[in-house]
């Protein structure tokens, strides 16, 4: 099959199957004269980075809810786009969506430029989310390879070399498909066909629009591809929470961390650094101020894209006439709007437990 077929087969496929997701344009509404939004395709696509399409659904319906076009995101104060984020992760995500916002509502008259190099000019851009925004919103020319592409050309061009290093090879062969007709629609049809066919565990090679052309099915072996380097192993980070709650609200006690590093500008509980050799004997020496402190049992675990965190999770009931420099009291049913990060979300959880139900 020449690569013009293989080309027409998957985008006769695509327009029979295609995913009907929120910031897309199917291939019906296009042939009624809807065209992508480019706002929208590089919302999505920044959400999309490390996350699955469901997760995502409820965030993205909620921006565009909050923020229609790109400029009234632009316009939009910072922490209540960190607050919309909250629980996708990758904060420094959020961050740059802000800048990016902003610099296209300055710079580019609120329109996203449709070249590939002139995207990755916009912060928080890459090559990637710069190609597929040229490929879906502009329809041009260009090889979007994520997961998904990764693994369908693996498969069918039984390509062994472990990833990252076959990346390249990847992405030469996606540029080589790619028609320069409906390019957008192709790039989408590959991520459709590894989400909904090609997938990690028991593909449905039966039902392939490319498995008569597939190396990796008649070898057996498409469920190993592609193949990975070994991951090193994760370090594990300890440290200490303060959940510090007013007797007579029941208010908590938060403070907005550091606008650079680790989940920046998010919202937390106070607590001590995180750290491999931290001694949690000493806990009760680093809290933020002096109270009757009882550690909560058990402890709450999370994991980051670099290490584990580990950390004791300590209650204190009490009466301030302020809250410390920096913070704020912030009551209870008010939480869920704060713009807190999951490990946050776990230790309020487990502090709060023993109030379920009172």
């Amino acid at each position: 099959m020449t690569t013009v077929s293989h080309s027409r087969s998957l985008l006769d496929w695509y327009d029979r199957h295609a995913r009907r997701l929120p910031w897309r344009v199917s291939p019906q509404d296009r042939n009624l004269g809807e065209v992508p939004d480019p706002y929208r395709i590089w919302l999505s696509e920044v959400m999309l980075q490390q996350t699955t399409v469901a997760a995502v659904k409820d965030y993205f319906e909620k921006f565009i809810r909050l923020w229609p076009a790109v400029e009234d995101l632009a316009m939009a104060d910072e922490q209540d786009v960190m607050k919309a984020w909250a629980g996708l992760g990758y904060y420094s995500r959020a961050r740059n969506l802000k800048k990016c916002a902003e610099t296209v509502a300055r710079e580019h008259d609120g329109r996203f430029p449709e070249t590939e190099d002139a995207l990755m000019g916009l912060p928080g851009i890459g090559p990637y989310t710069a190609a597929a925004i040229a490929t879906i919103a502009f329809d041009r020319h260009a090889a979007v390879v994520d997961g998904n592409v990764e693994r369908v050309l693996s498969r069918m061009f039984l390509i062994e070399t472990p990833l990252p290093e076959a990346k390249p090879e990847i992405r030469a062969r996606m540029g080589e498909l790619t028609p320069h007709a409906r390019p957008g629609d192709f790039a989408q049809a590959v991520m459709d066909l590894g989400a909904t066919i090609c997938t990690p565990r028991r593909p449905a090679c039966g039902l392939c629009p490319w498995r008569e052309n597939c190396a990796a099915q008649p070898a057996n072996v498409a469920e190993t591809l592609p193949r990975k380097a070994p991951k090193k192993k994760k370090p594990t980070r300890f440290g200490a929470a303060f959940v510090a709650i007013d007797e007579k609200s029941g208010a908590v006690l938060l403070r907005r961390r550091p606008p650079e590093g680790l989940l920046g500008g998010m919202t937390e509980v106070p607590g001590t650094e995180w750290a491999a050799d931290f001694a949690g004997e000493a806990a009760l020496d680093l809290a933020p101020f002096p109270a009757d402190w009882t550690r909560r049992p058990g402890e709450v675990k999370h994991t980051f894209t670099h290490f584990h965190l580990r950390l004791a999770v300590y209650r204190a009931d009490l009466t301030l006439a302020r809250p410390p420099e920096g913070g704020w009291w912030s009551a209870r049913t008010e939480l869920h709007d704060e713009a807190l990060p999951t490990v946050m979300r776990k230790v309020l959880a487990m502090a709060l437990a023993a109030d379920q139900g009172s």
